[in-house]
């Protein structure tokens, strides 16, 4: 098992940016509970972080080193700041470029895991479920997969002047631009899969997972209840539990087992 850290130069957000990774080289097989799932090449996890987070949150708050272990994962974490790893529309804040294109490529490229977009999955917590989401959507051609936990899916109440979380509107509005009519914009997941499934194209797999006391609990049912109309390839569960790692941890885990059942 390996980890650290790195830097490199992001062209889509013009800066050093950094990420933390741990590879499951040199496992002992004792130590996995399933070792068919390194009958395969290891597969390849970007896990992206909630607001107010970096890199290392996975590593020290997290599991990323035991799910590297138990799934033969290469996990890859970057630091995107409290963007919602959104594009600006210009170079210097283009964070869904970065992490839908230039940070896959650049870790492919470095580290030789994972070529293909069959073993390429993203995942992510709050803001990180909402990226997660929206990157997986904007790049179906760089994920196959996404796990989104207690996603921050508040579109449709910031459309509504609406805000009860820890964002000033402020920080709401210079993050996502624009309000009105934001809930029709490709800033919507939900217009992101019409969009997807209306061209056709391969739609990553999706599991989702919040906590029954998480204050998001009623933006997730209802992006559920859409997935559902939309006949969506997906999973989602709910289980006792708020906006913490103990919940995170426990459902990164049967997300992943979902998802890469042997």
């Amino acid at each position: 098992m390996a980890s650290g850290r790195m830097e490199f130069h992001a062209r889509s957000i013009m800066q050093h940016a950094n990420f933390a990774f741990v590879l499951p080289n040199d496992v002992e097989m004792p130590e996995v509970i399933d070792p068919r799932h390194y009958d395969r090449p290891a597969k390849t996890l970007i896990l992206l972080h909630g607001l107010t987070g970096t890199d290392t949150d996975w590593l020290f708050g997290g599991v990323a080193q035991e799910m590297a272990i138990q799934y033969n994962l290469a996990v890859f974490m970057p630091t995107c700041g409290n963007n919602f790893y959104l594009d600006r529309g210009y170079v210097g804040g283009n964070y869904a470029t970065f992490v839908g294109e230039e940070f896959p490529a650049y870790v492919r490229s470095v580290f030789g895991y994972a070529q293909s977009r069959e073993d390429t999955l993203i995942g992510g917590l709050s803001m990180g479920g909402y990226g997660a989401l929206h990157t997986a959507f904007a790049f179906p051609e760089t994920y196959s997969a996404c796990i989104a936990l207690s996603s921050a899916l508040r579109i449709r109440a910031f459309a509504a002047g609406e805000n009860e979380g820890v964002m000033p509107m402020a920080m709401v509005r210079d993050v996502f631009g624009d309000l009105e009519g934001i809930e029709e914009t490709d800033k919507n997941p939900e217009v992101q899969y019409r969009q997807l499934k209306a061209a056709g194209a391969d739609i990553p797999r999706l599991y989702l997972a919040i906590g029954t006391e998480d204050s998001l609990l009623g933006a997730n049912r209802q992006f559920r209840d859409f997935l559902k109309e939309q006949n969506a390839d997906f999973c989602y569960e709910e289980g006792p539990g708020g906006h913490n790692w103990r919940f995170w941890n426990e459902y990164l885990n049967r997300g992943l087992g979902r998802l890469l059942k042997p």
